[in-house]
């Protein structure tokens, strides 16, 4: 859920800000097509880029992690 006057991460952002050549690949497919699916599972199992790269970019780019009080 979006939170009041922020806005909220876009799919893959990171991946086409960064330029990833996995993403590239897949900006070239069209969405559910086998080849697409093919390279997407790089991304579901062994993504290139790290998650401290990417909490990182998160920072640099000004977006907050954030989580109910009650979660």
């Amino acid at each position: 859920m979006p939170i009041d006057g922020y806005a909220g991460y876009k799919r893959r952002e990171y991946c086409n800000d960064v330029k990833c050549p996995v993403q590239i690949l897949l900006n070239k497919e069209t969405e559910g097509s086998p080849k697409y699916e093919e390279i997407r599972a790089v991304c579901k199992s062994n993504c290139i880029h790290t998650t401290y790269e990417f909490h990182h970019w998160l920072i640099e780019n000004g977006f907050e992690v954030a989580k109910p009080k009650d979660a």
